[in-house]
């Protein structure tokens, strides 16, 4: 049985790729690896948050499991006179990430190993942007939005992707219960995007 990504140190043996793709406009190269999500090209879900999330010029921005980069990457673009913090407890994926990162010339964002939010304690942001681990389970995905809740300023906002078929409805009900105002901004094949305001 292969690993998940959702792991710390995936055993996988290392098989790096590299591609490109254009998101929000700007072209992207990525390079992927074995035992990360989605390593052949960025996956729909992302991009759908990708298009649709609303990030300042000047927010400091939180991507939680960030994998090999795709969303903090593009969240980074969009806030070039702000900050990125990526965060996602696979080791290969931050160290992809960080080299991404480098590859396309982006200095505005930080990558940290962490699990859940472990890494980012006591810190503040001013959007929240996830894909969730949804193989890591629905315990995982719901610490998500409600200790996000604990780092967002007061308005801030927590930007989520979720198919119905992996608990988009739960997820939906937890967020109601943990923020003052949630609403479903995109839908496409399945995919819901969420935003929710503290």
């Amino acid at each position: 049985m292969a690993d998940h990504y959702y792991t710390s140190r995936p055993g996988a043996a290392h098989d790096e790729r590299q591609f490109s793709f254009t998101l929000r406009g700007h072209e992207l190269r990525f390079i992927t690896d074995a035992g990360v999500f989605s390593r052949d090209r960025v996956d729909f879900g992302s991009v759908l948050l990708i298009e649709t999330m609303q990030v300042d010029r000047d927010a400091r921005v939180l991507d939680v499991g960030c994998g090999y980069g795709p969303i903090g990457l593009a969240a980074a673009k969009l806030a070039d006179q702000g900050r990125v913090m990526m965060i996602d407890i696979n080791e290969r994926a931050v160290e992809l990430a960080r080299r991404n990162a480098q590859l396309n010339g982006i200095g505005n964002v930080e990558v940290r190993v962490s699990d859940v939010y472990a890494a980012v304690q006591g810190e503040t942001f001013d959007v929240i942007l996830t894909n969730p681990p949804i193989r890591a389970g629905k315990e995982i995905v719901h610490r998500i939005f409600t200790e996000g809740h604990g780092l967002l300023r007061e308005g801030g906002e927590l930007w989520v992707v979720i198919q119905k078929k992996q608990g988009a409805p739960s997820a939906w009900k937890k967020l109601q219960e943990t923020y003052r105002d949630v609403e479903e901004v995109e839908r496409s094949k399945g995919y819901h995007i969420f935003r929710a305001v503290k």
